[in-house]
């Protein structure tokens, strides 16, 4: 079964949430694009982790996790994050942690340029909101031909390597130097750069491809995990507010290395609310006031994962869900932190836009989405705690109103609500 868990909206979903639940019974568990630009946060019993590259089935021993080839990673951040992980006893080593040779490194002068790039556009205003890891700079040279694969990190020796390398820091350094007055590179503190994290990350390195291939033709359980939501994606989402990377279900396949293979099962991961971090159009934070969107914001613990930045908050938008939905083409829906709502007299939805005077229902993704007013409806709260909830009749009607109004508004039916932080703080709606 070759299952993958994606966001419907804007990410930070609780698709990290997901994974570990299904990678009780996963073999694999594989993040096929973007990089520690993520902040998937899993609670166990031992403790709270925040992933920002290492897949959330690496909280399962048993569990073999990927990096795919369709992934940017920091090798710096990677190495941290292992060690990391070790400290809180998390079992990590070359037997349950494979790193594609065919996945672009992010090397530190990506995250130089990406640092750069958004200063200089915040003093405009024309910030994109980056999360400043060099993520857009690393798949905007991989597409140009101008940086390394973790593969080549085995092969540093060779002459053809050493001759690439020199290709890119002449080209970089004319970035650098011409357009940011910055110091420039040298060959030599690239190489060495390279042969530090090529120290430490080779055993982790093979043809995970090979290895995905035959893991599927023995029907081994793989899932697949996305970075952000549809909203984000670099073709579907609110461009150019985007990922540099398609966050799309279809893609997950092609980004793990196995293109001849595709989803057998798709799971949507939404909030019972929406959020957003970074910049770009976000039509439910007119919705319902700053002084209900700051207790949202309170009540869920609202601040990004990979950044500490607020997120911008607001009621279910059930406009934009149809849309990411649509994108998704999820068979499957989990709802998350349901329980956030619990102290709220009074809950808006948003059911329409209105643009230019005109009520619309579908999400558009060109310059109309920014002159978008929301329409909504208010629902009845439950003002109760459902974190023991266990099963669909242990919730409060009022709560049930909630999720069956949201699926009606999107078209479809949600199959497990999660109704607090702990791992087990679940239901499967029957």
């Amino acid at each position: 079964m070759l299952t993958a868990v994606t966001g419907i909206n804007w990410g930070d979903e609780g698709k990290g949430r997901i994974v570990d639940l299904l990678s009780e019974h996963a073999d694999y568990v594989v993040r096929y694009q973007g990089g520690n630009n993520a902040g998937h946060t899993v609670v166990t019993d031992k403790g709270k982790f925040v992933l920002n590259l290492l897949p959330s089935g690496i909280l399962h021993p048993e569990v073999v996790c990927v990096l795919g080839n369709g992934m940017v990673i920091d090798p710096e951040h990677l190495r941290h994050e292992i060690e990391m992980m070790r400290y809180m006893n998390v079992q990590i080593s070359p037997q349950n942690l494979k790193i594609s040779e065919k996945a672009t490194v992010c090397m530190p002068f990506h995250v130089r340029q990406d640092v750069l790039e958004e200063e200089r556009l915040s003093k405009t205003g024309e910030a994109f909101g980056s999360t400043k890891r060099g993520i857009a700079y690393a798949y905007g040279d991989k597409y140009m031909k101008k940086t390394l694969r973790m593969g080549d990190l085995l092969y540093l020796d060779s002459e053809v390597i050493k001759k690439r390398i020199a290709m890119i820091v002449e080209s970089k350094n004319l970035i650098l130097e011409k357009v940011y007055g910055q110091k420039t590179l040298s060959v030599e503190e690239v190489m060495d750069w390279c042969r530090g994290q090529a120290e430490f990350l080779k055993p982790y390195i093979i043809d995970t491809g090979a290895l995905l291939e035959k893991a599927a033709a023995e029907g081994k359980d793989i899932l697949f995990e996305a970075q952000l939501g549809a909203l984000r994606d670099i073709d579907y989402g609110i461009y150019p507010y985007t990922s540099s990377s398609s966050t799309i279900a279809a893609y997950a396949t092609i980004g793990a290395g196995i293109p001849k293979r595709q989803p057998d099962r798709v799971v949507g991961v939404m909030k019972a609310y929406s959020t957003c971090v970074g910049e770009g159009p976000f039509v439910a934070e007119k919705a319902a006031g700053e002084e209900w969107n700051e207790k949202l914001r309170k009540a869920g613990n609202e601040f990004g994962a990979a950044t500490g930045r607020p997120r911008r908050v607001g009621p279910f938008d059930a406009v934009a869900s149809r849309y990411g939905l649509q994108c998704q083409n999820a068979g499957d829906i989990a709802l998350t932190k349901l329980d956030v709502l619990s102290s709220f007299e009074k809950i808006p939805i948003i059911t329409g836009y209105r643009v230019n005077g005109k009520f619309i229902t579908d999400f558009p993704t060109n310059i109309l989405l920014d002159d978008a007013m929301p329409e909504i409806e208010m629902l009845d709260g439950w003002n109760c705690d459902i974190s023991s909830c266990q099963n669909w009749n242990d919730l409060p009607e009022n709560a049930k109103k909630y999720i069956e109004r949201i699926e009606e508004l999107i078209g479809h039916s949600i199959y497990l609500v999660s109704t607090g932080a702990k791992r087990d703080a679940y239901l499967l709606k029957e």
